[in-house]
């Protein structure tokens, strides 16, 4: 049954995806951007209804009222695909970091690059850390909130990563705050596998933290990350 659920839900997920590309590519380029990130934004909640209609995997999300109204850098544990889609509208206007390559997808690809994100090339890590260090500077001032996933790739459920520092830093050098959040999304959506398991996915939002030390401000969210997943168990 979870087989045929997951099934269910790859149909819906991919075909409403390209369809929403689609629509992204066409009308993308003549909204501002602002419009353009509010337009994707109703694909992945589309998405997540979907998920809890065929999965019967709920969304349950605390601390919204800790959401800054200015820019700030969000950090996320990373455990799956789940939260690189879902954040789009859960938190708004929003600017995400992802491989370049991605970005030569047709349509999702295209759709994506008009939404302005930080592409980074992953084979060279120092120069991907300076692009988003200055590219997130720049989203910042344009009033963005800039997601950022500190583990630098996914973690296997139950676990939390060592934090980079580099999220910080660029909030440090920005002036703004960091907003962390923590979910156990890969208890339902385990990386890489096909079958998606029923169950809740409880997102976290922490209350938004000035960076002083930005070493010291990634090991703080790193152990409040994992605090919070283990109660999430």
């Amino acid at each position: 049954m979870a087989y045929l659920r997951s099934f269910v839900f790859y149909i819906g997920y991919i075909g409403s995806g390209i369809l929403a590309s689609v629509l992204a590519c066409i009308f993308g380029p003549f909204l501002p951007l602002n419009s353009r990130l509010k337009f994707f934004s109703m694909w992945p909640k589309f998405a997540n209804w979907l998920l809890y209609v065929t999965c019967k995997i709920k969304l349950v999300v605390e601390g919204e009222n800790n959401i800054p109204t200015e820019p700030c850098v969000i950090v996320s544990n990373h455990q799956g695909q789940w939260e690189t889609f879902s954040m789009q509208y859960l938190f708004h206007p929003l600017c995400t970091l992802l491989k370049r390559e991605l970005l030569y997808i047709p349509f999702w690809g295209w759709a994506m690059s008009l939404l302005n994100p930080i592409a980074i090339n992953r084979s060279k890590p120092k120069e991907a850390i300076l692009q988003t260090l200055d590219e997130g500077s720049k989203r910042l001032k344009e009033g963005l909130f800039v997601l950022l996933f500190p583990e630098g790739t996914r973690v296997e459920a139950g676990k939390v990563g060592n934090y980079a520092r580099s999220s910080f830093e660029l909030a440090k050098r920005n002036n703004v705050k960091v907003l962390p959040i923590c979910h156990n999304s890969g208890d339902c959506w385990p990386a890489h596998k096909f079958i998606k398991h029923s169950g809740t996915i409880k997102l976290s939002i922490g209350e938004p933290i000035k960076v002083i030390d930005s070493k010291k401000s990634a090991e703080e969210v790193r152990a409040w990350t994992e605090k919070n997943l283990n109660l999430s168990d």
